[in-house]
């Protein structure tokens, strides 16, 4: 499989539209859904470092909220945030200035397919579902490897499966239309990623985990109906051949304003998602 790098940011943009605004809105609504679960993760790997960090690295930054999020946890760090794409880093750096951030996080374009960036040592690099996306993992990780201090920390951060918005039964259409809708992906590589615990050690690093975090929001939750919305948007051009007429036509409704069983007038939509980490040591 051809891999792209690096503004996956959790959601496989490689196989799915390549409109950058619609992917950016993505981005954000999953960073609202996926807050707490944000949190945990950022916690959980908080307590593998040792001391606060001077710099920090966010490989794959995308629209920021990674990086932003470390510049606010660590208010004496320096975050680097590498991403290929100009239109994401604008965003970076609309996100930082609005948080009053622009002097503490710097960003730097790269594709870490072709060099590795100019981002200095660092204490702590985050790698969140970049590793999957690159042709060479393991030369990406004996970069980060040489870019970290002594005792540095690496972060590697994947979902723990694709993002979940709708019941089992819909009323329409054949029950179990978004596990089908997984399936298809996952055939065609969607979120394709191994326990990196093997590779991070044959790179030389001393690794915890893996540790997953799950993350669920009512229907009642603000956002839902808008993250469905973009979420199914970004699927169905890739599920186009590769499901039945009768599936997609269901895909088609739900997608539908106008439609009486289209996402806005539903009260069933419940978003469930999961990431796993693992704390690497130099």
């Amino acid at each position: 499989m051809h891999r792209h790098a690096h503004t996956p940011t959790d959601l496989d943009p490689a196989h799915g539209p390549r409109h950058e605004g619609d992917l950016a809105r993505l981005l954000d609504l999953d960073a609202a859904m996926s807050a707490a679960a944000w949190e945990e993760v950022t916690a959980w790997a908080a307590q593998h470092l040792r001391g606060d960090p001077a710099r920090i690295v966010d490989l794959g930054t995308g629209t920021g909220t990674v990086a932003i999020a470390l510049a606010r946890r660590f208010p004496a760090a320096e975050v680097v945030a590498v991403d290929r794409s100009t239109a994401m880093l604008d965003r970076l750096r609309d996100a930082a200035r609005h948080q009053g951030l622009e002097d503490r996080v710097r960003p730097v374009q790269a594709d870490l397919d072709t060099a590795w960036p100019r981002t200095g040592l660092a204490d702590l690099v985050w790698a969140s579902s970049v590793l999957h996306e690159v042709a060479h993992p393991e030369e990406v990780l004996a970069n980060v490897r040489a870019a970290l201090r002594p005792g540095g920390l690496l972060v590697v951060v994947e979902l723990d499966g694709l993002p979940r918005v709708l019941p089992d039964d819909l009323g329409i259409g054949r029950a179990g239309l978004e596990q089908r809708c997984h399936r298809v992906l996952a055939e065609a590589g969607w979120n394709a990623h191994p326990d990196w615990s093997p590779l991070l050690e044959r790179t030389g690093f001393s690794v915890q985990g893996p540790h997953t975090v799950t993350t669920a929001a009512s229907p009642e939750a603000p956002g839902v109906v808008a993250y469905a919305q973009a979420w199914l948007s970004h699927l169905r051009p890739a599920l186009e051949d590769r499901m039945t007429a009768g599936d997609l036509a269901v895909l088609d409704r739900l997608l539908d304003s106008q439609d009486p069983e289209a996402l806005p007038h539903r009260q069933d939509l419940r978003f469930r998602s999961g990431r796993t980490v693992w704390a690497a040591r130099r």
